[in-house]
């Protein structure tokens, strides 16, 4: 019998987490689930802390990639090789929720016309139930999504028959992008509700954070940060803020991301960002 699911988690100068985020990856899986490892760089701390688990009968594969090649590499990896029937990846600074595999298995199980299904990584705070609600929709035995045509790339399941029909993540192409493009193809795509929570630690609210002040910010410098030229704590707070108002309140027409509307928008974001405001999709 095939496996049910195959999760990567991508490590890469992450000790200070990777106590509390591969454990609990662990102690969820089901039966029919394995944990693939890949690790970016020569980061002692991280080896080391990596070395208990690869012996592990729950980790099914082990990588060490002595580059940092980031993410879509490893992600490709799993995608190609994986013979279970979902995929799925989870960040090195993340904790998972206990039966989130269960529960989103059964949503797709119920509903052949999902696709990407996530967790949630905000905390209530930024729920905007006047946004939310416009965008939540019930299915099959009662499965709900606030649907969105992309996810977070950490705490989700994917059908691999989606990587058949759409191949893997183009090299010009990011998660988000991947998603939009298995939207365009009919995936119904969301974050399952009421939401399945994922900690994101590297979240300065996060109870288990390491990020206190802006030069552990400058030490940890998460990618889309980086991306997005934020240097101080408050500012990356506030980029986590803005991200959970634009998934509750983004556009589900697919042709709003492409064409001149995508130009249209990325126009009107890089303009608000000059103005010094929040940038709004």
């Amino acid at each position: 019998m095939a496996p049910r699911a195959d999760i990567i988690m991508i490590t890469y100068r992450s000790a200070g987490y990777l106590h509390l985020s591969l454990p609990r990856l662990l102690e969820t899986l089901g039966d029919g689930d394995r944990v693939w490892l890949w690790h970016n760089g020569d980061d002692e701390a991280t080896i080391e802390a990596l070395r208990p688990f690869r012996q592990d009968s729950r980790v099914h594969r082990y990588h060490h990639s002595r580059e940092n090649v980031k993410l879509r590499e490893p992600t490709s990896w799993l995608w190609r090789e994986s013979t279970a029937r979902f995929v799925s990846k989870v960040d090195d600074d993340c904790l998972v929720s206990h039966g989130w595999l269960d529960t989103f298995t059964a949503a797709h199980d119920a509903n052949p016309e999902f696709g990407i299904i996530g967790s949630w990584r905000h905390p209530p705070e930024d729920f905007r139930a006047e946004l939310a609600k416009r965008k939540i929709q019930t299915f099959a035995e009662g499965h709900q999504l606030m649907r969105n045509l992309w996810v977070q790339g950490s705490g989700y399941l994917m059908p691999r028959t989606l990587v058949d029909r759409n191949g893997l993540i183009g090299v010009k192409e990011s998660f988000t992008d991947y998603c939009l493009r298995a939207a365009r193809g009919g995936a119904v795509n969301g974050f399952y509700y009421p939401f399945v929570p994922e900690d994101h630690m590297d979240d300065p609210r996060s109870p288990h954070t390491l990020i206190h002040t802006d030069d552990d910010f400058a030490d940890r410098m998460p990618l889309s940060a980086q991306v997005n030229g934020v240097t101080t704590v408050a500012e990356w707070t506030e980029q986590l803020r803005q991200s959970a108002f634009v998934l509750q309140s983004a556009s589900l027409d697919p042709r709003a991301y492409s064409g001149w509307r995508a130009k249209r928008r990325s126009i009107r974001r890089r303009l608000t960002r000059l103005a010094g405001r929040p940038a709004r999709w």
